[in-house]
């Protein structure tokens, strides 16, 4: 089966639907997909990049870009480049208040990875239940 990697704007025309044509043509894309004509894939840098345009250029609140983040990740015949990670970020930003991409980054963070982060983000990452490095 032909798989087809999507870019983040077809996901913010899709569903902020500005754009009528553009907003047919990803229609149809996710539609095919799933009727299961094609598979589909995407990752989390098109992920970030979707949530910091719809905070930025749309100024949606944080829940309702999680909102759509889910919506994404419950499209049928989509494929996610670290979906556990992805899964656990949604989950970690919903439950913490948090961005998504702050999420990402503590959901990456595994015993086998690090144990703690170094950042200047002290207030997020601890919400986010992660140890702070201090250096």
């Amino acid at each position: 089966m032909k798989r087809v990697f999507v870019d983040s704007n077809v996901f913010l025309r899709f569903f902020e639907g500005d754009d009528p044509e553009q907003l047919e043509r990803a229609d149809s894309l996710f539609k095919a997909a799933a009727r299961a004509e094609l598979e589909l894939v995407t990752g989390p840098p098109v992920l970030f990049e979707v949530a910091w345009t719809l905070r930025t250029s749309y100024e949606l609140s944080r829940e309702e870009t999680l909102d759509v983040m889910t919506t994404v990740l419950a499209l049928p015949g989509l494929d996610l480049i670290d979906r556990s990670l992805v899964d656990d970020a949604v989950r970690r930003a919903v439950e913490s208040g948090q961005e998504f991409a702050d999420a990402y980054i503590a959901a990456s963070i595994a015993p086998s990875v690090s144990e703690s982060i170094a950042t200047f983000n002290r207030r997020h990452f601890e919400k986010l239940g992660i140890t702070i490095h201090e250096f």
